[in-house]
């Protein structure tokens, strides 16, 4: 939502509007001159945008269906689409590359925008996280070429025409829009045939669609051989269908992270740059906030944070962890995000989180929904088989980290536990 506020802003358009909570971004667009509000009054709707006839409404489905201003334009004959449908209407005639999946998409788009802006491919990129390349989730260098997440919930996705997709993993998630994983793959099946005409689609190798494969150390179309780690970076030869380059560097832990790479560097090669150039911006991505990002990292202490908030989330993080920090003593303090879908995988995220050396559980991230009853953090705590686990209040947090003196400590989680990092950080460093 906020990207596509800078994209109008920079067409000069008035641009205001409405979010639950005050946040460093919303702080940071509201200095391009974009007015925000935080309380739902309708009221606090300026003047210049209560004219149907030159207003365009555009809202995210996280807002409920009993906000007042959400009511107030849908009932006054005011112009109302869902961001899916207005980014689809903006990339409509670029030469559109869409990352979709259930996990990766924006590391994925973000190192793609970077790959694409560093070689010269004049781009706009409209980014679910903020990319330390641009240090923003929107990035304007020319209309020709759009960059996109193509997000599957509720199947926003399917508003997208792309000249270039990727599928990076469909996992089950957003039960509580599909009903199941059948559903939700077919969600990505028609997904797919939105292709523009002779438009190509990149899969992960084992999915069971058809398209240009990558993988690692398999039979894939793009893939990584060789590959080892130096200095916390890793090193490969990277096969395409037509040459091989040897020694390319990536510097971002975790080999779903290299998969990542690896397909958005694939993608980067179907507007003719040569496969080299595009090795060498590979290895100068900086990376996304809040996915896989070193805070502290030092001999006492390392401080991960990390967005993720689905058990193969989790996994991927402490795999990464486990490869880059070995034999150190982890400390994950975790949100789950959506009583739903805490609900739904509470098995499965007992058993990510048992893996980590200890746990803090903060409290279940509601976001768009209501409370189901019986669906607690200290019901999925008690799921967990690690005894070394605690549930703890955001104003204890810190003393309880400290407390427990970890040598790795990782945040994780899509709620409002990406407001607390600076804080953690801040305390941590005047310790160390």
């Amino acid at each position: 939502m906020s990207a596509l506020a800078q994209y109008f802003k920079m067409l000069k358009k008035n641009v205001a509007g409405y979010d639950k909570t005050e946040t460093p971004l919303t702080r940071e667009i509201s200095e391009l001159g974009i007015e925000i509000h935080y309380e739902d009054e309708l009221s606090e709707i300026p003047e210049q945008y209560k004219n149907p006839d030159d207003t365009l409404v555009v809202f995210t489905p996280a807002v409920p269906s009993d906000h007042k201003e959400y009511n107030y334009f849908t009932s006054g004959g005011f112009k109302i689409k869902k961001r899916s449908e207005v980014l689809g209407i903006i990339t409509k005639n670029t030469f559109c590359f869409a990352v979709a999946g259930t996990h990766g998409k924006t590391t994925t788009s973000s190192i793609l925008a970077h790959l694409l802006k560093d070689t010269g491919t004049p781009i706009t990129a409209f980014l679910g996280g903020i990319s330390e390349d641009f240090n923003s989730n929107f990035w304007f260098g020319g209309s020709d070429y759009s960059v996109v997440e193509a997000d599957e919930y509720d199947r926003s996705f399917l508003q997208l025409s792309p000249d270039i997709a990727c599928i990076t993993s469909m996992d089950a998630d957003h039960l509580d829009i599909y009903g199941d994983s059948i559903e939700l793959r077919k969600s990505f099946g028609q997904f797919v045939e939105k292709l523009k005409p002779n438009g190509k689609l990149f899969i992960r190798n084992g999915l069971p669609l058809k398209g240009i494969t990558y993988g690692i150390e398999d039979n894939s179309d793009y893939c990584i051989r060789n590959l080892r780690i130096s200095h916390g970076a890793y090193i490969f030869d990277l096969e395409t269908p037509d040459t091989t380059l040897k020694g390319v560097k990536f510097n971002k832990p975790g080999k779903h992270n290299l998969l990542n790479g690896l397909v958005a560097f694939a993608m980067a090669t179907q507007v003719g740059t040569p496969p080299n150039l595009l090795a060498k911006a590979l290895e100068t991505f900086k990376g996304v906030k809040r996915r896989f990002s070193y805070r502290i990292k030092n001999v006492n202490l390392v401080f991960i944070d990390d967005y993720a908030h689905h058990p193969t989330e989790i996994n991927a993080v402490y795999e990464a962890i486990s490869e880059m920090h070995q034999n150190k003593k982890i400390l994950a303090v975790f949100q789950p995000h959506l009583f739903s879908r805490t609900r739904d995988f509470a098995d499965d995220f007992a058993l990510s989180l048992s893996k980590f050396d200890s746990v803090l559980l903060l409290d279940i991230y509601p976001a768009r929904e209501k409370p189901i009853e019986g669906v607690t953090s200290e019901w999925l705590m008690g799921k967990i088989t690690n005894q070394n686990k605690k549930l703890v209040q955001k104003a204890d947090l810190i003393s309880e980290i400290k407390k427990q003196q970890p040598e790795v400590l990782v945040t994780m989680g899509a709620g409002d536990i990406g407001l607390e990092i600076s804080r953690i950080e801040k305390e941590l460093n005047h310790e160390n």
